[in-house]
């Protein structure tokens, strides 16, 4: 026998029991975006290579080590499945001059793949959800990003995430700080790992971004982004902070935070959890002004944020899962010649009036029958034997309840299921 092709590592399956929460989530998140008045886009899973070493940034992890990049054997181009949807998204509204009809709220979900060591809550192909504003310059439309992930989880249910957020500054500010940082870091070079000596001319910031335990000590002793601050940069962070304080949306300042991608300025932010282990980030994004100009378009200011859905699915599971909405209405039980034809109708009857309902298929005895109806998950059983079908009517059976069986109307019966009534004596007593 020929062995079994199991799936690429770190790139995994969502199976029936799992993908209902996704559904949910998704559902959810579909009418949180339309809230606040943002438009859907969908871009390509494959982009040009360029596009993302011009915008995350050659000396990064993502594009040094984890992009799935190949070259094109039809056209000689590289291409590279997408890190991430900023670049992409912001690549697509220049390319079809979305900007000349003015600013532009966004969103866009969907996988995203990069090369890392497979671990939970990271995986290599995994999925994002984005938002991103284009054409906004103030710091309200920050504070709009923060607001709205703080409606969603509270729509989520989800508690236990915490918002921390700093600033990267203008350019100049950013600059006085680069060669400080160089200087500090140089001095103690000897405590350096490889990747931060690697990094130390040419991107020094992600040092900051280090997780090494042994560099952490350094890392709090380096010079601060905060006290290189110009005047714009800090009017900017303060109004950001005054409007949070007036939302009541609780921050943590933490002036370590830079985010591993080249474009980002201004502000920059996490929501993070303890719930997940190491991987506690489950939303982050921020400020790229200059990321529209650097791909070919004129200079506009631009904001937007990601969340990580696997994470935030294992919260979600965690927080217990489906809500009762989601649980099948009925299940139709057949069996008879008459019976089988009607109950066709039953069902289609009982999903117009907007009820979850499953046809049994595959024949069987009644109580074979009943048995899948009950491991369903169903609320009901809605039998059909050709009696009932002689005089168009089913026979409800509350599984979930300890109620009495009852012989109604198709009509009744959708009534009953879709309000979750409890069946009248009157109609039980008039089950045969």
């Amino acid at each position: 026998m020929s062995s079994t092709i199991q799936a690429v590592r770190g790139m995994n399956d969502i199976l029936p029991d799992e993908a209902p929460l996704w559904e949910f989530f998704e559902d959810t998140v579909r009418d949180w975006v339309r809230g606040f008045g943002y438009r859907p886009i969908r871009m390509p899973l494959l982009e040009k290579t360029d596009l993302f070493v011009r915008s995350i940034g050659e000396v990064t992890d993502i594009v040094e080590k984890e992009m799935y990049t190949f070259v094109d054997a039809l056209s000689g181009e590289s291409l590279t499945l997408r890190p991430e949807g900023t670049a992409a998204c912001v690549r697509a509204a220049l390319e079809h001059n979305l900007l000349y009809g003015g600013p532009q709220r966004l969103c866009y979900a969907g996988p995203m793949f990069r090369h890392e060591r497979p671990q939970k809550g990271r995986y290599r192909q995994f999925h994002q959800l984005g938002v991103e504003s284009l054409g906004y310059a103030g710091p309200d439309m920050d504070a709009e990003h923060l607001v709205m992930v703080a409606r969603l989880w509270k729509t989520l249910g989800l508690t236990e995430i915490s918002l921390q957020i700093n600033t990267l500054g203008s350019a100049p500010a950013r600059a006085r700080h680069r060669a400080r940082l160089i200087d500090y870091l140089s001095a103690h070079l000897e405590a350096l790992d490889e990747d931060a000596r690697r990094r130390l001319h040419t991107n020094p910031l992600r040092v900051l971004d280090s997780k090494n335990p042994a560099m952490q000590e350094l890392i709090e002793g380096a010079p601060r982004l905060l006290d290189e601050l110009d005047e714009v940069s800090l009017k900017h962070f303060e109004e950001l902070q005054a409007i949070l304080r007036q939302v009541d949306i609780p921050f943590e300042i933490n002036p370590r935070l830079v985010r591993g991608l080249d474009y980002y300025n201004f502000t920059v932010y996490e929501w993070v959890t303890t719930k997940l282990g190491a991987q506690g980030t489950v939303c982050a994004g921020g400020r790229y002004d200059g990321l529209v100009e650097q791909l070919g378009g004129k200079p506009t200011p631009a904001c937007g944020f990601a969340m990580g859905v696997e994470r935030l699915i294992s919260l979600l599971r965690e927080a217990g899962g489906l809500p009762e909405t989601s649980v099948l209405d009925g299940y139709v039980v057949h069996q008879g010649a008459r019976a089988d034809a009607f109950a066709w109708a039953v069902a289609e009857s009982l999903r117009d009036a907007g009820l979850r309902v499953v046809y049994h298929c595959g024949g069987g005895k009644f109580a074979a029958q009943m048995r899948r109806a009950d491991g369903s998950g169903a609320r009901y059983a809605v039998i059909v034997g050709d009696d009932e079908a002689a005089c168009q009517e089913v026979s409800l059976k509350p599984l979930r309840a300890l109620e009495a069986q009852a012989r109604v109307s198709v009509q009744e019966a959708a009534d009953i299921m879709r309000s979750g009534r409890q069946i009248s004596a009157a109609q039980a007593g008039a089950a045969p």
